[in-house]
């Protein structure tokens, strides 16, 4: 889990960075004001797109893993319901196997026989 939030954190950083990146290389780049708004212009509209198409593609792979999950926790919960089963049954084989002597000394058998 840890590193898919490390992984959003680097793609987060990298697309300010080259969007911080690209603003300041055409801030100084040897273009007319009216030239340097257009740039920015296209480049805010591939940064926008880029950041929705990370975004997209994160809450997809959120989306999966979740499923993942999910199969994990039935799969899991499954295994414990059988697990648990085994253990009542063996409970109930060693109770009776406690308890058949104890009604043999208190003579419920001899009782029943008589």
């Amino acid at each position: 889990m840890a590193e898919r939030n490390d992984f959003g954190a680097f793609m987060a950083g990298l697309l300010v960075g080259g969007a911080i990146g690209a603003i300041l290389a055409l801030l100084y780049a040897p273009q007319s004001g009216e030239e340097t708004r257009a740039l920015l212009r296209e480049k805010t509209t591939e940064v926008k797109e880029k950041a929705a198409m990370s975004t997209e593609e994160a809450r997809r792979k959120a989306e999966e893993a979740l499923r993942e999950l999910r199969a994990k926790v039935e799969e899991l919960s499954q295994v414990v319901q059988e697990r648990l089963g085994e253990v009542k049954e063996q409970g109930s084989i060693l109770l009776e196997k406690t308890t058949k002597p104890l009604r043999k000394e208190s003579g419920g058998e001899e009782a029943a026989e008589g």
